[in-house]
C-alpha cells in the first residue's frame, strides 16, 4: 500500500473509524498491528516519520533487563523475557540470540553476578535464550579479544536478544497493513474533536507534506506518543496533572576492531548505579548508555558534552585499546518517556520501565512508558482496555502467535540484509531494473543504492533522513560516511518521488545538518 491510498481513506469524511492511534513509534505501531489483527478498522496517525524519535535510538536489545532484576522488579523481568521469546518465535529476522559477557576484575564479582544471572535464566523458563556460565579469564579474553586483560579474574556469560529498533518499527507498519490497517507518517495531529457530551471522538490532522487539514471521527482514539504524551493530553484537559518524566540516553557507536568476537559485554554498575553495554551490531558497536533528566522535549535532541565523556571514560576501564572521542563513529540520542512519580527528588535512572494506562473523564486513552521489548503485551493491554471504551464487541488479540511481515527462518544474521525477511529477494530483484545502482553506498556502509529505492517504494520513505537514518541505519553507523552519501540518496528518492532539483537541494542541506549533531568533535 502507497501512502497516497492511506490519505484517501482518510478522506473519507463520512467513514467512521473504529480505533484512531495517535503516535508511530513502537507503543502505537503495536497497538495498530493488534487493533487491525483483530479485525478493527485503525487510522494511526504520526507527526513525523514512524519511529523517529524514541523508537529508533534505544541500545538494540530485546531483553528482560538484568538492572530491574537489581531493583527487584521481577514481574516486568519475567514479562519482558516472555515477550522476548515470542519476537523470537514470530520474527526471528528481526530478533536474535547475542551472548554477553560481564567481565570480573574483583574476586567477589564472579559467584555475585554468576548467582544474579543464575536468578535471570530460571525466570526466563521455556523463553530461554541459552543458560550463564562461569568463565575462566583465558576464557573471557578468547570470547572478547578486546577486554582489558589487567587484573581480569575471569567473568560470566549470559544470553539475550539483539534487534534492529527502526527495522521493527517498519515491520510493524508493514504487518498492521498487511491486516488492512491505516499508518499514516507525516500526519500532526493538531486537536481533538467532542461530541455533544464532552466526550473524544476524533481528531484534527494536518498532512504536513500536502499542508491539508482533515477532521477524521473514531469510536476510541489513543494516545500512544511516547515523549509527547503530556501535549495531547493537554489538547484534552490542559489542567491535567504532568504525567512524563523525560530522561535523556546516549549511545555511541565504535568500530568492531575495540571489541573484536561477536560476544558484547555488560558492564553492571557505572559510577552513577546505571548498566552499559556494549553491543556487537550491524558490524559496529553500540556503547550505552547515560541516564540524564531534561526538563523538555523534542524529535532530535542533542547530546551533551559530558555524557559523550561519561561513555568513553567508562569504555576505557574495560577495553584493552581504550576509545577517545576521535574514535565515535556516531553519537545518537534518545528521550525515555518514563512515568512520573510525583517526587521531585526521584532520579529517572530509578523510575518504572512498566507501562502505564490511563483513560480520561472525556474518553481519551493514552498508554505511557514500557519498553521496545514489551511492545506486544503492551498493545494487547491497550487494545483490550480501547475495546470496552469505544463499546466495540470484543474480539481477542491473535499476536501472540502470529508472524510479522517478512517472516522467514533462513537468514544469515551477518549479512544486514536479514531485517528484510522474505523481502530481501525483492529488493534484489531491483537490480534488474536499476543495474547501476546496484552497488555499495559508501565504503564504508554495507548499504546498497538498491535500498534507497526500496524503501520509497515500499516503506513510505519520504525524505533523506528516512532513507539514511531509519529505513537503512547509515546515519547511526557512520555519521559522516552518511553526509557523503546523503546527496546521490536525495537524487534517488526526487527521481522516485518526482521532485525537482531544489528538493533535492533543500534534502541535503536539511539532512547534514541533522547528521552533524552525531558527529562528535
Amino acid at each position: 500500500m502507497k501512502r497516497s491510498d492511506f490519505i484517501s481513506r482518510m478522506e473519507d469524511s463520512a467513514k467512521v473509524w473504529d480505533f484512531i492511534i495517535v503516535g508511530g513509534g513502537a507503543t502505537g505501531l503495536g497497538a495498530g498491528l493488534d487493533a487491525a489483527a483483530r479485525g478493527y478498522s485503525v487510522l494511526l496517525l504520526e507527526q513525523g516519520d514512524f519511529a523517529e524519535a524514541t523508537s529508533s535510538r534505544s541500545t538494540k536489545m530485546v531483553h528482560g533487563g538484568v538492572r530491574y532484576l537489581q531493583q527487584g522488579n521481577i514481574s516486568l523481568v519475567m514479562e519482558a523475557l516472555k515477550e522476548r521469546g515470542i519476537l523470537l518465535k514470530n520474527a526471528p529476522h528481526m530478533c536474535y540470540n547475542q551472548k554477553f559477557i560481564v567481565p570480573g576484575y574483583k574476586w567477589w564479582g564472579l559467584p555475585y553476578y554468576g548467582i544474579g544471572l543464575k536468578a535471570y535464566d530460571m525466570l526466563a523458563r521455556k523463553y530461554s535464550f541459552g543458560k550463564s556460565q562461569i568463565l575462566s579469564s583465558k576464557s573471557v579474553i578468547k570470547e572478547v579479544p578486546g577486554v582489558r586483560t589487567k587484573k581480569l579474574k575471569g567473568g560470566v556469560t549470559y544470553h539475550d536478544g539483539q534487534f534492529d529498533d527502526a527495522r521493527l518499527a517498519i515491520t510493524l507498519a508493514h504487518t498492521m497493513a498487511d491486516h488492512d490497517g491505516c499508518p499514516v507518517n507525516y500526519a500532526k495531529v493538531t486537536g481533538l474533536l467532542k461530541n455533544d457530551a464532552g466526550n473524544v471522538n476524533g481528531v484534527k490532522v494536518v498532512d504536513t507534506l500536502s499542508d491539508t487539514s482533515y477532521e477524521v471521527k473514531a469510536k476510541a482514539v489513543i494516545n500512544a506518543t511516547g515523549i509527547f504524551t503530556d501535549d495531547v493530553m493537554n489538547m484534552d484537559n490542559a489542567e491535567h496533572k504532568k504525567l512524563i518524566a523525560p530522561s535523556q540516553g546516549v549511545h555511541i557507536v565504535i568500530d568492531r576492531k575495540f571489541l573484536g568476537g561477536q560476544t558484547g559485554i555488560m558492564v553492571p554498575k557505572t559510577d552513577d548505579g546505571r548498566v552499559i553495554f556494549f553491543v556487537p551490531w550491524h558490524d559496529k558497536v553500540v556503547v550505552g548508555t547515560t541516564d540524564t533528566p531534561i526538563s523538555s522535549v523534542c524529535m532530535e535532541p542533542k547530546p551533551f558534552k559530558e555524557e559523550v565523556d561519561f561513555l568513553v571514560e567508562h569504555s576505557a576501564r574495560y577495553l584493552e585499546h581504550p576509545i577517545t572521542r576521535d574514535d565515535v563513529l556516531s553519537v545518537f540520542t534518545g528521550i525515555r518517556p518514563l512515568i512520573a512519580t510525583g517526587d521531585s527528588n526521584d532520579k529517572t535512572s530509578s523510575l518504572a520501565r512498566d507501562h502505564y494506562l490511563t483513560i480520561s473523564p472525556s474518553k481519551l486513552l493514552t498508554i505511557a512508558g514500557g519498553k521496545w521489548t514489551t511492545y506486544r503485551q503492551m498493545a494487547e493491554d491497550c487494545i483490550d482496555n480501547a475495546i470496552k471504551m469505544g463499546g466495540h464487541p470484543f474480539r481477542p488479540s491473535p499476536t501472540k502467535d502470529m508472524k510479522l511481515h517478512g517472516y522467514t527462518d533462513d537468514f544469515d544474521p551477518k549479512d544486514h540484509m536479514h531485517v528484510y525477511g522474505s523481502d530481501r529477494e525483492e529488493i534484489q530483484a531491483l537490480a534488474a531494473d536499476y543495474p547501476e545502482l546496484d552497488q555499495q553506498m559508501h565504503e564504508q556502509l554495507q548499504y546498497s543504492w538498491l535500498e534507497v529505492v526500496w524503501a520509497v517504494k515500499n516503506e513510505w520513505a519520504l525524505t533523506v533522513s528516512d532513507a539514511l537514518s531509519r529505513r537503512t541505519r547509515a546515519l547511526i553507523l557512520n555519521a559522516k560516511a552518511a553526509i557523503e552519501a546523503a546527496p546521490k540518496a536525495a537524487e534517488i528518492m526526487a527521481k522516485e518521488l518526482g521532485k525537482d532539483e531544489a528538493w533535492v537541494k533543500e534534502q541535503v542541506e536539511e539532512f547534514t545538518k541533522l547528521a552533524e549533531n552525531y558527529i562528535v568533535n
